[in-house]
């Protein structure tokens, strides 16, 4: 097993089928497949992306619902478990489907065996919040005849419960509840060696005897104190419908969660402030996005953690994609077959002043330059960062934001990649190669260590911030020096969130000199990066400490020292 410590993953989250369903490198009855997953062309793609963990929607076997049967369609993100003990049959090929169960595991084992042996981690999404049972009303299919009283949560009428929004909820203050869901865990760690799994609604697996969040919960000091566990990569989805419902930052040590804090920012700032600023209308302050930047350490510390529990993700399967955020400002799920009420309505979104896909060259460059702000401002925070498949093509579901029943071209990953999608991919792997070329330079207790890293935040004239700047809406280029006095290497990361291009004047002598930053031959700044410049045409311009730069409007740039 890899054992990729959390400073140094970057997550990939992906759906068996829709990651491989179309790729014409692979042969086509390994397409759509664990086969497929672990194939060398799929483990390239990831390598060459900079990968280090594969986060896997629900490959647990699961069912449909029969509102999606009826209307010809199927639970395709998974969502919807049966049996917690075995891979879901449709992943496998045809062969190990004719081969019979044994066959099946094997395929996923090996699927497994060859993303470990590339050094890319294996995570599963697992919804153990509640079952495909759905509600009371519906037939019996395994717990709801064993023992419903037991494993499902009652209010005193004895109707279910409902945390989840799914018909029903487990109740994990029942021991027999944590006992299943806890021999489920071991059993894929010990037989499949999955490298860590992300919980679904995870407030829901930790709630008391009286329905309230517990973060003493048997089942988390359970997970901490199981030697088959210890070193397995525990995330949170730190949400869910019930009382106590928003828990980010409120999970154990040991945990990471979902940052919803750091997406919401991401959007506001670079797509919600960015259609204002356009209509003429002030922005939104630095100061939300400072703290994003930081990982949200306040956020973090009251449990007890670092910014390392924070997972940065700007998009995720449930929303619009990384292009989407950029080319709609209303949800499309007509083809859901739900008259477009499902999905939400909030998205933080901006299309750029053409609802959809346009031919307008001026809008596609303005597009392609945000979704990298967005995607350079996820890489360059402290954190661990998620990248949804194809996000780093800019892949597009035509404005779908709720595409679990899509089990076809809308949600799978194209492999036809045009100029725009090079471009985008291109940036991605750039920013991962210098964040992994950047941390592997840096102390071993970097940045989980306050005394072994430093953030300095200076504002566009090189002065540091002060309390009026990061709260002044018309203050909107921050940049922000990082790294360590131990360090090999320092980072300068320069923000211009206005409409209109900026001097900015690079942090002085003085201040690198205090830090512990060391002189580099008089050209201490050296540009590696740009969000608007995506051919580097700029790259490797050198500048002297206290020298102006030009930043772009709507920009990110990235320099080392």
């Amino acid at each position: 097993m890899p054992h990729t410590r959390w400073r140094d993953s970057v997550i990939y989250e992906a759906h068996v089928r829709g990651m491989t369903k179309l790729n014409p490198a692979l042969p086509e009855d390994l397409r759509g497949t664990y086969a497929g997953m672990g194939h060398p062309e799929t483990i390239r793609y990831l390598k060459e992306l900079g990968i280090t963990a594969v986060e896997l929607l629900p490959v647990h076997f699961h069912i449909d619902e029969r509102h999606l049967q009826d209307l010809g369609l199927s639970n395709y993100w998974g969502y919807n478990t049966l049996g917690y003990f075995a891979p879901h049959l449709d992943y496998a090929t045809p062969a190990a489907q004719a081969a019979g169960p044994q066959a099946v595991q094997d395929e996923f084992k090996t699927m497994v065996r060859d993303l470990h042996a590339a050094g890319i981690e294996v995570i599963l999404d697992v919804v153990y919040n509640h079952t495909a049972e759905g509600t009371q009303d519906e037939p019996a299919l395994c717990w709801r005849g064993l023992g419903e009283q037991t494993y499902y949560r009652h209010d005193a009428e004895g109707r279910y419960v409902d945390t989840t929004g799914c018909g029903n909820s487990l109740d994990f203050s029942e021991p027999r509840v944590i006992q299943m869901a806890l021999d489920s865990l071991r059993y894929w760690v010990s037989e499949y060696h999955v490298d860590g799994f992300r919980f679904d609604l995870a407030p829901t697996l930790a709630r008391d005897a009286d329905n309230r969040y517990d973060r003493r919960h048997p089942l988390l000091v359970a997970l901490a104190a199981d030697p088959v566990m210890h070193g397995i990569k525990l995330i949170a989805e730190p949400w869910d419908l019930g009382p106590d419902g928003w828990q980010t930052g409120n999970f154990p040590p040991g945990w990471a969660d979902w940052n919803d804090h750091f997406r919401d920012t991401a959007r506001d700032f670079w797509l919600v402030d960015q259609a204002t600023l356009a209509a003429g209308a002030p922005a939104g302050s630095l100061a939300r996005l400072g703290t994003a930047l930081a990982g949200s350490a306040d956020l973090f510390a009251r449990s007890g953690r670092t910014p390392l529990s924070s997972v940065n993700l700007v998009t995720a399967h449930d929303g619009f994609t990384l292009a989407d955020l950029t080319a709609y400002n209303h949800k499309h799920n007509e083809a859901n077959g739900e008259e477009n009420r499902d999905g939400s309505s909030h998205n933080r979104s901006w299309n750029h002043g053409v609802e959809g896909e346009t031919p307008d060259p001026q809008v596609r460059r303005h597009r392609e330059q945000t979704a990298r702000n967005l995607m350079a401002t996820l890489l360059l925070s402290v954190g661990i960062p998620m990248i949804t498949a194809g996000d780093e093509t800019g892949r597009t579901q035509q404005g779908n934001n709720n595409a679990y029943c899509q089990d076809n071209e809308t949600a799978w990953l194209s492999w036809d990649h045009d100029d725009a999608a090079q471009r985008m991919f291109d940036a991605t792997a750039a920013l991962l190669r210098l964040r992994r070329e950047f941390l592997s330079l840096q102390p071993y207790a970097f940045p989980a260590d306050p005394r072994d890293a430093f953030l300095l935040w200076f504002d566009a004239a090189g002065e540091p911030m002060t309390d009026s700047a990061w709260h002044d809406p018309g203050c909107r280029v921050l940049q922000l020096l990082i790294g360590s006095g131990r360090g090999d290497r320092a980072g300068l990361v320069v923000i211009n969130g206005g409409l209109e291009a900026e001097d900015v004047v690079l942090p002085g002598r003085r201040t690198l000199d205090e830090a512990g930053v060391t002189a580099n031959g008089g050209h201490l700044y050296e540009l590696v990066f740009s969000t608007a410049d995506p051919d580097g045409r700029r790259k490797g311009a050198r500048l002297a400490c206290g020298e102006k730069d030009r930043a772009a409007g709507n920009s990110v740039s990235v320099y080392r020292i």
